[in-house]
């Protein structure tokens, strides 16, 4: 079974989501089953490049909040992420263009080593008070991952590698009616949306395998010489 994940590193409800569909797939029977892949979702494709924010006051102007209560909403992120048993450095995060990084994504599930970069993205960017638009970070981190630094170094150097693929991930999530991020896919049947809490993954995950394999009900039962196995026929 498939589940297709699309998001952005700059979502911390993608980052807390990733952690609690981890924990409900840990309780899935068939977990070892399930291929995950992560898919292309810019939350602010309009940013210019190089352009980076601090993330409360951001909040404060996107939401028309206070920076008091701009504070008081990262806070609140914080709290959860926390309690899903995460590090999250209260407003340290920054917030840019994050073209560059899913381009990276896309190269690295061609190496294999996708899950592990959208992992340490993830958390270096809302446990590390160091930022993660600046590719010197980015190859730095591409390189902890597993990836070959110069060919990762080449994608970061040349804006066209993996654009196309990119732009088709954020034109299928609007073919899928995902208007927010984390959006989650099973078998292209079930869709989860949110950072919801784990056991909505693992019953998300039970109803999408059922849908799989279905039961099948057996009606009636075969008479006497009516059935042919393995070892033959049977002679009535």
């Amino acid at each position: 079974m498939r589940v297709e994940i699309w998001s952005d590193v700059a979502c911390p409800w993608c980052y807390i989501g990733k952690a609690r569909f981890e924990q409900g797939l840990e309780a899935f029977a068939h977990k070892d089953d399930v291929e995950v892949v992560f898919r292309s979702f810019e939350l602010d494709p309009s940013l210019p490049k190089g352009t980076v924010s601090d993330v409360i006051p951001m909040l404060a102007k996107k939401y028309g909040m206070s920076l008091e209560q701009a504070h008081q909403a990262e806070a609140r992120v914080a709290a959860n992420a926390h309690d899903t048993g995460l590090d999250y450095i209260l407003g340290a995060h920054d917030v840019g263009n994050t073209f560059d990084m899913h381009r990276l994504i896309h190269f690295a599930a061609e190496q294999g080593r996708q899950k592990e970069l959208v992992g340490i993205l993830f958390a270096n960017h809302f446990a590390d008070e160091r930022s993660l638009f600046d590719d010197t970070r980015l190859l730095e981190l591409a390189v902890e991952a597993g990836l070959d630094k110069d060919e990762a170094a080449a994608v970061l150097a040349d804006e066209t590698r993996y654009a196309d693929a990119v732009r088709a991930d954020e034109r299928e999530a609007a073919m899928l009616g995902a208007t927010g991020v984390p959006f989650f896919v099973l078998d292209r049947k079930f869709g989860v949306s949110g950072g919801q809490p784990a056991e909505v993954f693992t019953q998300a995950l039970e109803e999408a395998w059922a849908a799989r394999t279905p039961a099948l009900k057996v009606v009636g039962e075969a008479p006497e010489g009516a059935v042919c196995g393995p070892d033959g026929c049977e002679i009535p």
